[in-house]
């Protein structure tokens, strides 16, 4: 497991009880690669076995991104994400790793919570997010798709409509929005979101770890079963990534130019 005085694309932090974990590239916009993954595993599973230990904040660098998914620049220019301490890109294990993990995990949003970040928030069991907040998918249109936790758990969230919405439209919305449908749990300007998730926090890392460990696991039964039709959609997914419908998405996200899908629609 990589040790935390050699991360480079996160940090990690302990303070009154609270593990602080912080995607760390914001001239990326907080964008995964394999790096950011394998560090962002090994900082949740510090926090897990951190008795001192009792909620985890995910948040990101600066304001403008909490983070924007897989860095498709990273993508665009090597075909893939990267290296990683496994040769796999293990962002199917980072999703189930933030639901395990019996803590409590805050999202701390501040600004683009877009694609593969925006999983990552719905994941967390609150988010609070800052009025310059923005949130939404961009799969359908860079080549790419979350057709397991990403999708099916975010109905159990927002409703089958909202969902819907969210990924069949590809829009971005505005933090009130995602408030009044139930996607985030408060709205705080930008120079009180890390105060007001750090007292949410704190209250949570005074509670009994026992019953908050039962309960997280409780919450999460309901929905465990997604985690087998999200191993179906990354095997998919896999494949996806490598025809040249994917790597329209990719070349048009690159080129800054809109993807033309016509020649892939078939009966």
């Amino acid at each position: 497991m990589i040790a935390i005085k050699d991360f480079t694309d996160i940090t990690y932090a302990t303070d009154s009880g609270v593990g602080i974990i912080t995607i760390n590239r914001p001239d990326r916009y907080n964008a995964l690669r394999g790096r950011t993954v394998d560090e962002l595993l090994a900082a949740f599973k510090y926090a897990w076995v951190d008795q001192e230990v009792g909620a985890v904040i995910l948040t990101g660098a600066g304001e403008k991104a909490f983070c924007t998914g897989g860095d498709q620049k990273e993508r665009a220019e090597t075909g893939g994400y990267g290296e990683t301490e496994t040769g796999m890109f293990e962002i199917e294990s980072l999703h189930k790793l933030i639901r395990a993990i019996p803590k409590p995990v805050i999202a701390a949003v501040n600004g683009f919570a877009i694609g593969g970040g925006h999983v990552l928030h719905v994941l967390c069991d609150l988010s609070i997010a800052s009025t310059n907040a923005k949130f939404g998918q961009v799969g359908p249109r860079v080549g790419s798709f979350d057709a397991g936790f990403g999708s099916a758990y975010l109905a159990r969230v927002v409703g089958e409509k909202r969902a819907r919405e969210i990924w069949f439209l590809c829009e971005q919305y505005d933090p009130e929005t995602a408030e009044r449908w139930g996607l985030v749990n408060k709205v705080v300007a930008p120079d009180q979101l890390m105060a007001a998730s750090m007292e949410w926090a704190k209250k949570v890392a005074a509670l009994s770890p026992t019953a908050l460990k039962a309960l997280k696991h409780s919450f999460n039964a309901d929905s465990d079963h997604i985690m087998g039709i999200q191993s179906l959609a990354f095997d998919v997914l896999d494949l996806y990534t490598k025809t040249d419908e994917a790597k329209e998405g990719g070349a048009a996200f690159t080129e800054k130019r809109a993807p033309d899908y016509s020649k892939f629609r078939k009966n």
